[in-house]
């Protein structure tokens, strides 16, 4: 019996068209251009932006006074680069001669401990020459509270019935992970030049100088915290402000009590007091922007793509920084390690 005949099926390829291959080609060597043109054209434009002031613009009060309200914001975390635009604010506040009063608005869990101070600093020259009136909003906790203090003893601190303040304290949270390594098989063996040089490595237990070393530091940097509250609260002395550093959260009614606030009210009551220590007629109430720049749009999805720069950001949340901060454990990997609660 004669077998039946088959038949292979061949699929003819597709060829593509040269003038389509190089019209691809050309799109995305011009797309790749584009990119690259508009991340040195952000990264100008932010460099000039970033020297020029921050603009002004209207928000509450007597749109035709001359006298002005300078209502600066100290809100989220504090850290660069938004200490810098406080900063700039402040100082434009101070250098304004129509600026009759700050009204400050916190609403932080604090931040680093360089920042923190940075701007206390700069509102303790600010207040020198015109009154500060502090709002405090949801939370105004550690270096939040740390801040406040650059009203200074004549300044006026309000905070909302629901706000949170204090928790005054040191705390740098760290993980011993060396028990874990060792079930795993792993060891941490860096190369240094003095014992000290890895503290903090997770990979090891804290020896009994490594407990020694960071035991000053964190004394120094409580010793600061507590002396700013002493110096800018009248009602508490260093003794009273150290009942208080335990670290604890507390509420408006027990931060009045306390006296680490003077009143309880909104922001609305905090701009009156202002304006009665202005002592002007009438005052229009204005605030400062900062462009955002193109290059900041950019930056996020890029360094999120970049295996390189996620690198150096685990890296770099194993560097200790110092900080004001309210919270324990649970840190972003961009925050570093040493925190003020």
């Amino acid at each position: 019996m004669a077998e039946p005949m088959t038949h292979s099926v061949v699929t003819p390829t597709k060829i593509v068209p040269k003038w389509r291959r190089r019209f691809w080609l050309a799109a995305s060597l011009l797309a790749a251009s584009v990119v690259v043109n508009l991340v040195f054209w952000s990264k100008y434009d932010d460099y000039y932006a970033g020297s020029e002031p921050p603009a002004e613009h209207f928000y509450d009060g007597d749109r035709g006074a001359k006298a002005k309200i300078a209502r600066i914001e100290v809100v989220g975390t504090i850290s660069p680069p938004f200490t810098g635009r406080i900063l700039s604010a402040l100082e434009r506040a101070e250098d304004d001669e129509d600026v009759a009063g700050v009204l400050l608005i916190v609403d932080s869990p604090g931040g680093l401990v360089a920042d923190s101070h940075q701007i206390y600093h700069r509102l303790e020259r600010l207040r020198a020459k015109k009154p500060i009136v502090v709002s405090m909003k949801r939370l105004a906790a550690s270096g939040g509270l740390y801040v406040a203090m650059g009203a200074g003893p004549e300044g006026l601190l309000f905070a909302e019935p629901t706000t949170w303040t204090g928790s005054i304290g040191v705390i740098v949270p760290r993980f011993d992970v060396s028990g874990l390594a060792d079930k795993i098989g792993v060891h941490s063996d860096s190369l240094k030049t003095g014992e000290l040089k890895d503290s903090l490595n997770p990979f090891r237990p804290l020896s009994e100088k490594d407990e020694v070393v960071w035991k000053a530091i964190l004394a120094d940097s409580f010793d600061r915290f507590i002396g700013v509250i002493d110096s800018n609260r009248n009602k508490l002395d260093d003794a009273g402000v150290r009942e208080l550093a335990t670290g604890q959260i507390y509420t408006a009614q027990q931060a009045l009590d306390a006296g680490l606030i003077d009143e309880i009210g909104f922001e609305e009551d905090a701009l009156a007091a202002l304006r009665g220590k202005m002592k002007v007629e009438s005052a229009r109430v204005i605030e400062y922007e900062f462009p955002i720049g193109l290059f900041d749009l950019l930056m996020p999805a890029a360094q999120a793509a970049d295996p390189q720069r996620r690198a150096e950001a685990a890296l770099d949340a194993s560097v200790p920084k110092a900080l004001y901060h309210c919270g324990g454990h649970g840190l972003p990997t961009e925050l570093p390690l040493l925190q003020f609660p």
